[in-house]
This record gives C-alpha cells, sequence and structure tokens, in this order.
C-alpha cells in the first residue's frame, strides 16, 4: 500500500500565527491544531508532529503507533518543564498510518477530523472531542446547530504532555482509490461536509484536492487558520520505503523545526 499524499496550511485573514502544524509521507501523515487560548498553541502543534514523525520511514502496527504517540506527547511536557510559561499549551491529533497488514490506523484525540471518500460517498470517521457534540448527543443542540454553537471551539479532549492523555486508534480496511481527508475545525466550523465531499470528489489528485478544500474554507470566511491533509490509497507491488521517502511538513511544523529535523534525518 501507498499514500499518495498532499497537504495545505493557510494562515488565514483573520489570524497572525497559524497554530496549525501538518505532515505527510507514503507510510501517513496526520493534522495537530494548537489549542487557542492557551500559550503557543503553535509550538506545541508543531513540536508533536515532529516528534511524531522523527526516525519513522516505513508502516506501524497499532502498539508502535501508541509508543510513537507517546514519546510526541512526552516532548510537550519536555517543554513546559523547560519553559514553565509553558504551561497549558496543548493540541488536537487526527493521524492516518499504514499498518503492517495493509490496513490503515487512524488515530484521534480532539476537534480535528477525517473523513473518508469511498465510491463518491464522503463519510466523517472521527468524533469530536468538544462540548457541543456531547450535547449534540445527548439532544440538546440539534446537529445543524452545532457548527453555529457560540462554544463551539471548546474541546474536551487534547494532548498537553499528560499521563492521562489519551488517542483513540481505530483501524480501518483499505481499498485502491479511497481518498482521505485530514482538517483542522477552520474547515469544518465554517463549510458543510456536502460542499467539502462535492470539491474533493471531482479533484483529480490529491495535490489539486487539498488546495481546492483549503480555498473552499477561505472562501467561506473562516476565522481561523485552516489545514487539509488529503491521502490517496494506492494498493500494488510491494516496495521497501527508505529515506527517499521524504517527510513533508506543512503550517506550524514548516515554520518553526524544519531546519533541525533535515538535519537529523541527514544523519540517520
Amino acid at each position: 500500500m501507498r499514500l499518495r499524499a498532499a497537504a495545505v496550511s493557510d494562515t488565514g485573514a483573520y489570524r497572525s500565527v497559524n497554530q496549525d502544524a501538518a505532515f505527510t509521507a507514503p507510510w501517513g501523515g496526520a493534522v495537530a491544531d494548537g489549542v487557542g487560548g492557551g500559550p503557543a498553541g503553535d509550538l506545541a502543534s508543531a513540536a508533536f508532529v515532529h516528534r511524531l514523525a522523527a526516525g519513522r520511514v516505513g508502516t506501524v502496527d497499532a502498539a508502535a503507533l501508541a509508543v510513537s504517540v507517546r514519546a510526541a506527547n512526552w516532548d510537550l511536557r519536555a517543554h513546559v518543564e523547560r519553559d514553565p510559561a509553558l504551561s497549558g499549551m496543548a493540541t488536537t491529533f487526527t493521524g492516518v498510518f499504514v499498518s503492517e497488514d495493509d490496513t490503515l490506523l487512524l488515530a484521534h484525540t480532539g476537534d480535528s477530523r477525517a473523513y473518508l471518500l469511498r465510491d463518491g460517498v464522503m463519510t466523517q470517521q472521527t468524533r469530536d472531542d468538544s462540548y457541543v457534540q456531547v450535547l449534540v448527543e445527548r439532544g440538546l443542540v440539534a446537529e445543524a446547530d452545532a457548527a453555529t454553537h457560540p462554544r463551539r471551539n471548546l474541546i474536551t479532549a487534547s494532548l498537553s504532555g499528560g499521563e492521562r492523555d489519551r488517542v483513540v486508534v481505530a483501524e480501518h480496511d483499505a481499498r485502491h482509490g479511497d481518498r482521505w481527508l485530514l482538517c483542522s475545525d477552520g474547515l469544518t466550523d465554517y463549510v458543510p461536509p456536502s460542499d467539502i465531499a462535492a470539491v474533493v470528489a471531482r479533484c483529480g489528485d490529491a495535490v489539486e484536492a487539498a488546495g481546492a478544500a483549503v480555498a473552499l474554507g477561505l472562501t467561506a470566511g473562516t476565522r481561523d487558520n485552516v489545514t487539509v491533509v488529503i491521502f490517496d490509497v494506492e494498493l500494488g507491488p510491494a516496495e521497501p520505503f527508505g529515506l527517499s521517502s521524504r517527510t513533508s511538513f506543512y503550517g506550524a511544523a514548516a515554520a518553526r523545526f524544519t531546519e533541525g529535523l533535515d538535519e537529523g534525518l541527514e544523519s540517520a
């Protein structure tokens, strides 16, 4: 299995700093969104994404993914221990990874989302860890009103280096031609899923789809950063992963740590 991956991250017209971070590789990728209202959200998302991607060049099983997520989360705690002013920084995380048995592992916490486009139908594959989602599930808020609720950005789970931080990991079958979309809430808070699906479905490749989805959010007047990661699933003869399968970084991850990561890859 290979993932043809692309991503686009835009600060947007109303923010001065991009707190979204993302990475892509033939074996997986993720989007992370620094939690608004906390200190150094861009550092939290970028540090987590870089630590998660560091040194990996191939498939992963659920146990190894859990170890990688835990290590990346501990890295956030290390930043806070070095600089207590960063206490409270946190990030969401949604990622897709190729597993050793040719399935996909979807890992998630927070309110960034993953969608699967299969046979022309797009379905949400993650549950928002948010206050409004709880209200919807209890029947106190209609699904149609959730996107405009004044407390829609209040999340109930994130990664901040804490021992009790949790990530949900689910295994998914993979079909040739599947298209996965990962995105920050800068897109989904402003654009209905049906509109996202229509744009993503008509684009020919991952690069075009990622750019079109971000443009959709910007046109809708998003007041947040907007980041989209697209994966197109390809099944075929096995090919070994190698250092030529370069990892690419976007948003805060590209702005903050690219130089340090390049040095690490060159010495690997």
